[in-house]
């Protein structure tokens, strides 16, 4: 038992240290929160916010799909729209191909520009 004092010590109970007057609760509390504070409205706007708009933009994107439009989707093939469905697309990969998708594997519309 004795060795067991000499590895653990004793032990004694610590407080803040007593302060004259009273205690700035509220601005004690603020204080101490504000570092979290500024922390999440970095998040908020550097992380957060970004990607509800992209979410925003894409969920756009897929509700105006319409018959032509050329698309790229998210496996990397190009093709056309050839028939709109509430959850799902026929696209026009090649002569006499066409593949019936999910309009969430619809990636982005191509350019005009771009090649065939």
């Amino acid at each position: 038992m004795q060795f067991l004092n000499y590895l653990v010590g004793e032990a004694y109970a610590m407080g803040p240290a007593p302060q004259g007057g009273a205690q700035g609760g509220w601005e004690q509390m603020l204080g101490s929160m504000a570092p979290l504070i500024i922390i999440f409205a970095i998040f908020y706007f550097l992380l957060i916010r970004p990607q509800k708009k992209k979410a925003q933009e894409y969920k756009k994107l897929l509700e105006s799909l319409k018959i032509g439009d050329k698309i790229v989707t998210a496996g990397g093939i190009y093709g056309v729209i050839e028939k709109v469905g509430n959850n799902t697309v026929i696209v026009k990969i090649a002569e006499n191909t066409k593949v019936k998708l999910n309009k969430n594997s619809v990636s982005f519309l191509r350019g005009e520009t771009e090649e065939e």
